[in-house]
């Protein structure tokens, strides 16, 4: 979804509306048992980091989305690619998420594979520092269940994600194919309000938008002469990126929502959520009610965290979570 780290943006239902095998196979005290020590070590290690690197609970989001819509929850986008094999992570969509979500991961596996071998999975790693790092910016807690298993497969032709040209019908259509409503597709793209896009991702909208007018009007004026001004130079450094949010970047609120009607939304997708009678009543909600939108996401985001999870003999607990157990595709 969108640029370098959003995240797009990520996803949620109530207990209820689980699958049965979820609600019976995954518990909140999984570990309690093999691994008591679980929560405090990922709780330290994911609090580090987002000190160190504010930037961790963006790219750490998105790495979730992008891994749970493909083939369900499995850490599949961790894998790293062979020479036989071509893994999700090398998927063009893949290759801009933030470097410091995989190193997040990589440091929590490496912790607690000496606290507690071949007992944590790295889907249920991905899942709890996710929660830990959106309420670190301020952002509502999510019951996470555990007891996933990481995926056998990796395969970057698989990836079918949508980007930020994507019309509504096109977001509809993807997230209607995973069991999302509309109103629940909103509240996920509302993890916007944390990370940023890629110049690129938007650029059309600034320099190209028609013949007739080169600047998307929907933009803010203002805030379309600095964006002119900051990725003027984009083409020749594609590594030049701008806020989704740029009244509060590092906070995990409704800004996100409130900004669409300010002309102050960079990419054509998440703009055309404001124009578009299908989404924009829950925009307007959100908006104006950060408690609906933090009780809607949270609803969105347990449920997406169990979607297509693999169970039993469906998965492995990997040994690293960038490589099979057998180093196998």
């Amino acid at each position: 979804m969108g640029g370098a780290a959003a995240l797009p943006l990520f996803i949620f239902l109530f207990i209820s509306s689980y699958p049965l095998s979820s609600k019976a196979i995954l518990t909140e005290n999984y570990y309690e048992k093999t691994c008591p020590q679980f929560e405090k070590i990922m709780q330290d290690i994911v609090s580090t980091k987002q000190m160190d690197n504010p930037t961790t609970a963006a790219a750490t989001l998105r790495l979730l989305f992008h891994d749970c819509m493909v083939e369900g929850c499995d850490s599949s986008a961790f894998i790293t690619s062979t020479p036989t094999n071509k893994a999700e992570r090398e998927h063009d969509n893949n290759l801009s998420i933030g470097g410091d979500a995989f190193d997040l991961i990589v440091k929590a596996k490496t912790a607690l594979e000496l606290a507690c071998p071949g007992i944590v999975s790295c889907s249920d790693i991905l899942a709890l520092a996710t929660r830990d790092l959106i309420t670190m910016v301020g952002g509502p807690f999510v019951h996470v269940r555990l007891g996933r298993k990481d995926g056998l497969v990796s395969l970057a032709s698989r990836v079918d994600l949508i980007n930020s040209t994507a019309t509504v019908s096109e977001q509809i259509q993807f997230f209607a194919s995973r069991g999302f409503s509309v109103q629940e597709m909103v509240a996920l793209i509302g993890a916007h309000t944390i990370g940023f896009a890629h110049c690129k991702e938007f650029a059309p909208r600034l320099f190209n938008y028609s013949q007739a007018t080169p600047t998307d009007p929907a933009f803010n004026p203002r805030f379309a002469t600095t964006l002119k001004s900051s990725c003027g130079n984009f083409e020749k450094n594609p590594g030049m990126a701008i806020f989704f949010d740029v009244i509060s970047p590092g906070r995990f609120d409704n800004m996100f929502y409130q900004n669409m009607a300010r002309g102050l939304t960079l990419l054509k997708s998440d703009n055309d959520l404001f124009q578009d009678p299908r989404t924009k009543p829950f925009v307007l909600k959100y908006a104006s009610d950060q408690k609906a939108f933090f009780t809607d996401f949270t609803n969105a985001m347990e449920k997406l965290l169990v979607l297509n999870i693999k169970t039993g003999h469906q998965g492995e607990v990997r040994r690293r979570c960038d490589s099979f157990n057998n180093i196998k595709a």
